[in-house]
């Protein structure tokens, strides 16, 4: 039997994570210790935590140890509980090898090197293993453990945690989750590969940063397999990536990446789904890009999540309102604790939107989610385009409900009026669906008094400078039609929010 430390925050209290964590633990067979960390800053907000937590797991409050990392309190406590109780690894009868990935970073003289943990056998230095997810092979160059940092050693026995430095010098050879082996092509159960649900369009702002952020999200990729990306161009924002992400908050890290540690000033589109679409021509194939959703669809399904939110019972009110600005489904609701477990069926395209801001906004920072993707469900859907100065923007492109089309369309015009900086000329803000102009604002040209010198005088002088700045400004208008307006990245995020 495996063991566990089910660790909970006072200052959080049980989150949904805490119960996603706690129900896999349990499915799994898992030993489950529970422990409360920081009790040096509430007592009294301890107490409840700890008769929480003793509820959830089904023991009694005295068997939940009391932790605080900052003085050390109940720390050897929680380290002789799990001696104790975890049992240690059986001897295995097994006459080969195996250890499971769990993350891995790239070394230029070792290679890519694996985190491990060993289930089956030893792994020592210059022993050949296989890789069964990719099929490659390879020579161990090191073995050892994270005390905390990597420490080599002669050998890595059953049980144990620690890294392999694999040799490989291809990072696409090695992936999280797979198993390392020596002597069988038995992989460890569970491993899937990653599949990306939220899809982005990145484009350097200048447009001679191509090759840069191409290697900015190839360093990503070494420390994050499941990030996703192959190249695209638009006729407006010129060469990019498209790259695909496990959720919101996975796409909004490596955004932030980007700008931080590369320094890498980007224009990216709005967050998307995949989208399977049936059509006469066609049949059924699965969209990733708003831009190619087809108008004449016979049929659309769109994914769609099983949603958990974990909320104390004064905020349920207003978690329910949300219903009004996002497509819940099948609420049902139970107790854990004080508090309460709300499971609603929501679509993922509603899921990275703003929702979890909106959420926390609301319920004042107690209330948390988590979520899983259950499959595909039949959807009312439509394209939404907008034209700024003439010209379609790629990135606000978006696939929504045909009921809050135009609510959206009205929105967004609002927005990028009052968002978009003026130019020395007109701008004309269109959101189209199929053909049909939804929404239209305007941003007025920038204003100069170009007779403000003149004094007295002959009217004559200023008509013919008010006729030539009309000209001037005619001819400026054609000259950004022809020429796409770009939307700053600052700008995409104001619209993300609803």
């Amino acid at each position: 039997m495996e063991g566990a430390v089910l660790l909970v925050d006072v200052t959080q209290g049980i989150q949904a994570q805490t119960l996603a964590n706690f129900e896999n633990a349990r499915r799994a067979g898992i030993k489950i210790i529970g422990a409360v960390n920081k009790v040096d800053l509430n007592t009294f907000q301890a107490e409840e935590v700890i008769d929480s937590l003793a509820e959830l797991i089904g023991v009694d409050s005295s068997e939940i140890l009391k932790v605080s990392g900052k003085t050390g309190l109940g720390v050897e406590e929680l380290l002789d509980r799990v001696i104790r109780d975890v049992p240690p690894p059986k001897e295995p009868v097994n006459q080969y090898s195996r250890a499971l990935i769990f993350d891995s970073m790239y070394d230029e003289h070792k290679g890519v090197i694996a985190f491990v943990r060993v289930f089956d056998g030893s792994f020592k230095f210059d022993q050949g293993v296989k890789f069964l997810a990719t099929g490659a092979t390879g020579k161990i160059k090191e073995v050892g453990y994270f005390l905390p940092k990597m420490k080599e050693d002669q050998i890595l026995k059953n049980g144990e945690i620690g890294y392999i430095a694999t040799g490989l010098k291809d990072p696409e050879l090695l992936k999280i989750g797979d198993t390392i082996a020596i002597g069988t092509t038995l992989a460890m159960d569970g491993y899937k590969e990653p599949q990306p649900v939220v899809f982005v369009s990145f484009y350097p702002e200048d447009g001679d940063d191509y090759e840069n952020l191409k290697k900015a999200l190839g360093k990503l990729h070494l420390t994050d397999s499941a990030l996703k990306y192959e190249p695209e161009s638009s006729e407006v924002l010129g060469r990019g990536f498209k790259a695909g992400f496990l959720g919101r908050l996975h796409f909004e890290i490596i955004a932030e990446r980007l700008e931080r540690e590369f320094d890498m000033a980007t224009v990216h589109s709005f967050p998307s789904v995949s989208y399977r679409v049936r059509t006469k021509a066609d049949g059924w194939y699965e969209i990733t890009n708003p831009k190619d959703f087809p108008a004449d669809y016979e049929e659309v399904e769109e994914p769609m999540t099983r949603l958990e939110i974990f909320t104390p019972p004064e905020y349920m009110g207003g978690v329910l309102a949300l219903k009004e600005f996002f497509r819940f489904g099948d609420f049902e609701t139970k107790t854990v604790g004080k508090n309460l477990l709300m499971t609603t069926k929501l679509p993922l395209a509603d899921l990275i939107s703003d929702l979890d801001d909106r959420l926390k906004s609301i319920t004042s920072g107690y209330a948390s989610l988590t979520y899983e993707i259950i499959g595909f469900e039949k959807g009312d859907l439509a394209k939404m385009e907008v034209m700024v100065a003439a010209n379609v923007v790629p990135g606000l492109t978006r696939i929504l409900p045909k009921e809050k089309l135009e609510r959206e369309a009205r929105q967004t015009a609002e927005r990028l009026r009052d968002l978009l900086p003026k130019q020395q000329f007109t701008q004309a803000i269109q959101v189209t669906s199929n053909g049909r102009i939804m929404a239209r604002e305007t941003i007025s040209a920038m204003k100069k008094d170009v007779t403000g010198y003149l004094y007295g005088g002959d009217r004559t002088r200023k008509m013919k400078l008010w006729k030539k700045q009309q000209k001037g400004k005619v001819r400026l208008k054609e000259r950004g039609e022809k020429n796409a307006v770009t939307i700053p990245a600052s700008i995409f995020k104001d619209l993300l929010k609803k």
